[in-house]
């Protein structure tokens, strides 16, 4: 069995071959179990560090910390982590999934460490380490000892007894020490034989003493330590932005996470929304066809009861004209002339019976009884469906409204962006029209002709919400800008020019300024604006606080620069547009 495994050794994969031992361990096939490890264990001493052989470094390499496996363990998918790296990345949340392949788990797995993969990489490390060349003293003769220091006048390697007269000898203790080197001649100037002392910043080259005084004499030359000092603090700072790096990479990425795990959930909603919509209709039709079905019903009963009616009176006509027919019968036989004569007249004249010729009985349900139940139907299903629709499409929004709350944010206006016909508080958080134009310094942040002020902080990534009353005010303007928003007038207010809005004119005139601008049809007259951004999305989402509806979207938008909020209370328009538009703090409304 050995042989095979050996001949067919460059076919198998490292996880393949670990899994292939760890199920005869689990079906207490021991013997051959061990017999496979050492015969894993023999190779990846012997040839884990050869580029050819199949068992390379990498395949040691945990991929979340990146290091050698500590403590390996595998997940279900067939993966391995090091213990303490797994444990982290899937936190306390109880499902969990694989970092590499993405195969979630709904239930979280047991962690055992893999003692086969574990023997496999501690002799790895005892190979690595093995492997590792040291610097031997080239002073000793025989079995030579390990060199504790260089020296660069000497570029010889002593180890620690030859290395003594380096500390006695007066000459020897001005000679340039270092750790031990293989090469040592890399660290000498090859034009005038010294050690490489120096750094020239100048031509980015190690320079010996010599040097400094030739061809890099006006060079900015520093020791090799200083300049080591000062690459190790830009490292630092390197190391930092990219720790940095990383960390702004794993928030994205729990929120791309949360995201789609959010937009999961309002999916399932919006379909379980649906088919109660659905449901609603069905039962709504189920209702009004029972409602015709009832009054088609009636309208046969009413029918075949006017039929008995008509039947019941043609039988007793009938009846009574047979009676007349017996006696006409007997009369046209009768000797008595006299009697004949006298009641020859009543005989003769029309019996007292109905005109039976344009009576009928309608086979067929008039259509506008059809119509008229068709229409009640149709009132009906139009009344029910709106009144669903409108209960859900508000529930929805409720519940929207509550997700984005949590990405409110404290705006403040800045006065600095500030019209000089605008009046602002000092806590920054109302702004009016203040009719006459201020003495205000002007500066390329402030607005000029339109009547606007911008808050002070500037968004480039995520989400933001904020709040705005408007209750009192015949016209407003409301939404975010870009940060290179022409603020010196002649600017139409639309994304294509950085902006991205909703206003109101003349009390009940609403428009989304989208390029052209989108006539807005509003149930209720908002009195406190939400504005919702989602940079990444493209988004731009308006809401109607109170109401818990929404009143319009930019989608699909493309944010290169910063967005500030922006506010438009527009003119005083003598006293009717005097109210101030006012930040308010997010509350969640039930």
């Amino acid at each position: 069995m050995l042989g095979r495994l050996w001949i067919t050794w460059e076919a198998v994969r490292l996880d393949d071959l670990i899994n292939f031992i760890k199920k005869k361990e689990s079906m207490t096939e021991w013997c051959e179990a061990e017999q496979l490890k050492h015969v894993l264990i023999f190779y990846s001493y012997t040839v884990s560090r050869d580029s050819s052989g199949l068992l390379s470094e990498d395949q040691f390499l945990c991929s979340i910390c990146l290091d050698v496996f500590t403590d390996p363990v595998s997940t279900p998918c067939g993966h391995n982590f090091c213990m303490n790296c797994i444990k982290t990345c899937w936190g306390d949340g109880q499902q969990c999934h694989c970092p590499l392949c993405k195969e979630k788990f709904t239930k979280r797995p047991e962690l055992k460490v893999n003692r086969t993969l574990r023997e496999v990489v501690n002799h790895f490390k005892k190979k690595s380490s093995l492997d590792k060349t040291e610097v031997l003293c080239e002073v000793c003769t025989g079995v030579k000892q390990k060199a504790l220091k260089s020296c660069l006048d000497c570029v010889v390697s002593f180890c620690n007894s030859h290395l003594e007269p380096h500390y006695n000898v007066l000459r020897l203790k001005k000679h340039k020490l270092i750790n031990p080197v293989e090469n040592l001649e890399n660290y000498i100037c090859q034009k005038h034989d010294k050690p490489l002392e120096l750094f020239c910043r100048d031509d980015q080259t190690f320079v010996c003493l010599f040097c400094t005084e030739g061809d890099h004499r006006t060079h900015n030359t520093v020791s090799i330590e200083e300049e080591s000092g000062q690459k190790k603090t830009q490292l630092g700072k390197t190391q930092t932005e990219v720790q940095q790096m990383i960390q702004d990479r794993q928030k994205k990425i729990r929120e791309i996470r949360h995201s789609a795990e959010l937009r999961k959930r309002n999916t399932e909603k919006e379909i379980s929304d649906s088919v109660e919509v659905f449901t609603a209709l069905v039962r709504s039709i189920e209702r009004s066809q029972a409602d015709l079905l009832e009054v088609m019903e009636e309208k046969q009963k009413a029918a075949e009861r006017q039929a008995e009616d008509l039947i019941k009176d043609l039988e007793q006509e009938i009846t009574e004209l047979q009676r007349r027919d017996t006696e006409l019968e007997q009369l046209s036989h009768t000797e008595d002339h006299l009697h004949l004569l006298q009641i020859y007249p009543s005989l003769c004249s029309p019996p007292h019976t109905s005109t039976w010729t344009d009576l009928s009985i309608d086979p067929h349900l008039s259509a506008e009884t059809v119509r008229s139940a068709l229409s009640e139907l149709q009132k009906s299903l139009n009344e029910e469906l709106t009144k669903t629709l409108n209960e859900k499409i508000r529930e929805s929004v409720s519940t929207e409204l509550k997700r984005i709350q949590q990405y409110a944010v404290d705006v403040t206006l800045d006065p600095d962006t500030a019209s000089p016909y605008l009046l602002l508080t000092d806590d920054g958080k109302e702004v009016r029209d203040g009719d006459s134009k201020q003495n205000l310094p002007d500066n390329p942040r402030r607005f000029y002709k339109c009547v606007s002020v911008l808050g002070k902080e500037g968004f480039s990534s995520g989400r933001f919400y904020y709040e705005v009353q408007v209750s009192g005010k015949t016209n407003w303007t409301l939404g975010v800008a870009r940060e290179s928003i022409n603020r010196k007038g002649g600017n139409n207010l639309n994304p294509q020019n950085g902006c991205w809005i909703v206003i109101l004119r003349n009390g009940n005139k609403y428009k989304a300024c989208a390029g052209p601008s989108v006539l807005l049809t509003l149930r209720e007259k908002p009195q406190k604006v939400g504005v919702f951004v989602d940079y990444e999305e493209g988004l731009v989402s308006f809401y109607d606080v109170e109401a818990r509806s929404h009143i319009y979207s930019f989608t699909g938008q493309s944010f290169i620069e910063k967005l500030y909020p922006y506010f438009g209370p527009c003119r005083n328009d003598g006293g009717k547009n005097s109210s101030p538009l006012i930040i308010s703090p997010v509350s969640n409304y039930a």
